[in-house]
């Protein structure tokens, strides 16, 4: 029977996984899971696992709170020890954080075979450890799941069709999640009661990113636009703890009430009933394209250009002016949601199948 070994980090990593894992559990592999412990929160807890269905991870590293250097180096050393003791066949690591670098080192040190679901994926922006992290796993991968075509096109133009690594367009696991779970999430949810939020007009915005929030001039001309904005619409704000703390350190002054982070299922009740999305998040960027919701990116580029070619997301910056412009352009649009950027949500099943047919 072959051995899957899951290496997660992050939250949006568990929440893939679990597509992934459910479709492993029905087929003749077995998974084993570790996390890192990167971004760990009381979203991880017992309760929020087995609310989602989210297989328990095996080994829980609880590294987090370090320098990219040496949050890096000692997740390569934790894990190479669970791999020693596993001995898997394959190992499996998603999207672009740390532990995604430091599982996919470790993995080929030790001449294990490395899938990197979310493969092919490029902003452009070397400033990003995330595009670091990217571009050094796909390398090291000898299978590439890509969940667009565009990410696709990207490995080829980097010489990858030249290399032994076997390159799939499997669709975006995402989607899968998204589908799976906004089916129960209105049983899981009362965010939108509990705000009052029925029959009203708001806009779902989260703030999160670095570069917005340890740029305390960013973040300024970003919350004045949200300011402004709110005067015609509600903005409703899951705010981050590290965007608080910078608020509250640089007396930056929102003109609305935020809220306290939020769970899955209140996210996608958001993104359901929202009128659009203000974000700096890559993942919120498909969810609300899922969710046939327009998106304002407070970012200079994105990993999803399909996106913006498709005229449903609009990459704004932190500018004040040019988010309010992004904003001015979206009341009357009538853009196609429904072309399949993502696949058709079998995302999981087509990549556990394409596992058991390649070789250790």
């Amino acid at each position: 029977m072959k051995k899957i070994l899951t290496i997660l980090g992050a939250r949006p990593q568990l929440i893939k996984a679990a597509s992934v894992s459910r479709a492993i559990k029905n087929s003749e592999m077995k998974e084993k899971i570790i996390h890192t412990g990167q971004h760990f929160d009381k979203n991880m807890s017992d309760i929020f696992i087995k609310e989602m269905g989210i297989p328990k991870p095996d080994y829980n590293l609880e590294i987090n709170s370090l320098k990219h250097g040496a949050m890096t180096g000692r997740m390569i050393e934790k894990i190479e020890e669970v791999l020693l003791i596993e001995n898997p066949d394959i190992v499996i690591v998603y999207g672009d954080t740390n532990s995604t670098l430091a599982g996919a080192i470790a993995s080929k040190k030790l001449h294990i075979a490395l899938a990197h679901i979310e493969a092919g994926l490029r902003s452009f922006n070397m400033k990003m450890p995330e595009e670091i992290n990217r571009i050094v796993t796909d390398r090291l991968s000898d299978i590439l799941f890509c969940p667009t075509e565009v990410a696709l096109k990207n490995l080829i133009s980097e010489g990858f069709k030249n290399f032994s690594s076997k390159i799939y367009n499997v669709g975006d696991v995402m989607y899968d999640a998204a589908l799976y779970y906004s089916r129960i999430s209105q049983d899981k949810s009362s965010i939108i009661s509990d705000f009052k939020l029925n029959n009203r007009n708001f806009i779902l915005c989260t703030i999160h990113r670095e570069e917005n929030t340890d740029n305390v001039e960013n973040l300024k001309s970003i919350v004045s636009a949200l300011n402004n904005i709110n005067k015609e619409t509600l903005i409703v704000l899951p705010l981050h703890p590290r965007t608080r703390n910078v608020l509250n350190k640089n007396n930056i002054k929102l003109a609305f009430d935020p809220i306290e982070p939020v769970g899955y299922f209140d996210i996608i009740e958001l993104l359901k009933h929202c009128e659009l999305v203000i974000t700096d998040s890559g993942g919120m960027q498909k969810e609300a394209y899922f969710f046939s919701k327009y998106c304002i990116t407070l970012r200079e580029e994105t990993e999803w250009t399909e996106l913006v070619d498709s005229k449903v997301n609009f990459l704004s910056g932190s500018d004040e002016n040019n988010i309010l412009a992004s904003y001015s352009k979206i009341p009357g649009r009538k853009e196609n949601f429904n072309y399949k950027l993502y696949g058709d949500g079998k995302s999981a099943e087509k990549i556990v199948e394409l596992l058991k047919q390649n070789p250790e």
